[in-house]
């Protein structure tokens, strides 16, 4: 009588060549030097302190009103050019735009009283201004991704500068919605997590803070990026992309301390933004002053910026051209993969002025 094994069937078998590949990368991954980022081509228009402005010419210019990126202040803006085959920046110049980038620098001890109202004021504004005169363009179009959009946002809320088209991708706006543990939530509602004397000694949040922040509104999912690194380790091309999102995802940035006061009690906590309170100098920075063409983007998957704090920024601005859409992406993702160039310019190709 012909008898069968209970369990043939229910265990893979043993990839012999698969293991030695995973093994190997592994063993490369810890030894080779990091990735590079950053390559596409650009030149320093103008500085403040730690912040640049970059300009990525256009590979053959097709479009008059160049676009100008303005990244959060908690990470660096590589992401925006991370991989050269899924370059974000280098993928609009490869279709005719402009590119300008204002990339924040790395604040110190010494920049602790700089605020998001300074960034704006004495920052962004005077940025945007070179970026237009060195273009010679008339009007220019903002792109604000991730806390840069509510940077964005707020600026092109109280801009007298020529701005013609505004596209936000993965924004807070409504911070009544609240991303992370609940008794965060708690903690920050009823007063019992307050960081401004610890802000006051050391001037800034450290680094190593922020990506402990991170890592706790991520968890678990974040705890398990060593976990799929292993489980694909023999994939080359993952092994690759991981090397570089790895890199960028522990380049965390200090962030000001008054910036970040501002960004807890003014923002998350007081909704300041959508309430059309938060001042700029002496000027309040409501939204509804905000006449631009506006494109929004969320991330199905994103689960640091929920859609509900992103959506309400369509009823609070005078905009009469404005453009909702919602792709199958998460929050890092939309930027790594390079998909956010081709609905960039699906939008603004048209409203962008072509030279032919």
């Amino acid at each position: 009588m012909a008898t069968e094994a209970p369990f043939k069937g229910s265990i893979p078998e043993f990839d012999y060549q698969k293991e030695v590949d995973r093994w190997a990368n592994v063993v490369k991954l810890l030894s080779e030097p990091e990735p590079k980022v950053g390559q596409t081509p650009r030149t320093e228009v103008w500085r403040k302190n730690k912040s640049v402005l970059w300009h990525y010419p256009a590979k053959q210019k097709k479009y008059e009103i160049p676009l100008f990126f303005v990244y959060s202040l908690f990470n660096k803006p590589y992401i925006l050019d991370i991989d050269p085959k899924k370059s974000v920046i280098k993928n609009l110049t490869d279709m005719g735009y402009e590119v300008y980038l204002l990339d924040w620098g790395t604040p110190g001890y010494e920049d602790k009283k700089i605020g998001i109202d300074t960034y704006v004021e004495k920052y962004l504004k005077t940025a945007v201004k070179r970026a237009l005169r060195h273009s010679e363009a008339e009007e220019i179009t903002l792109v604000g991704y991730c806390l840069g959009g509510t940077i964005a946002s707020i600026y092109a809320s109280v801009a007298e500068e020529p701005i013609k088209n505004l596209i936000v991708a993965t924004v807070p706006i409504d911070f009544s919605t609240f991303v992370g543990p609940e008794k965060w939530a708690e903690g920050l509602k009823n007063g019992d997590i307050n960081l401004d004397h610890f802000l006051d000694i050391y001037g800034v949040v450290p680094s190593k803070y922020v990506e402990m922040m991170f890592r706790a509104i991520g968890s678990p999912i974040y705890f398990t990026n060593y976990t799929m690194l292993l489980n694909r380790a023999h994939d080359h091309r993952y092994v690759e992309k991981w090397r570089r999102m790895n890199k960028w995802t522990l380049d965390q940035v200090p962030f000001t301390g008054e910036a970040y006061k501002q960004f807890v009690n003014e923002l998350v906590k007081g909704n300041k933004l959508v309430k059309g309170e938060f001042m700029v100098g002496k000027r309040a920075a409501d939204l509804k002053n905000i006449r631009a063409n506006l494109f929004v983007v969320s991330g199905s998957r994103d689960n640091l910026v929920l859609e509900e704090q992103s959506k309400p920024i369509m009823d609070l601005v005078s905009s009469e051209d404005k453009t909702y859409v919602c792709v199958e992406s998460g929050h890092v993702g939309l930027a790594l993969s390079g998909l956010f160039a081709g609905i960039v310019d699906q939008w603004a190709s048209s409203r962008s002025n072509p030279l032919f």
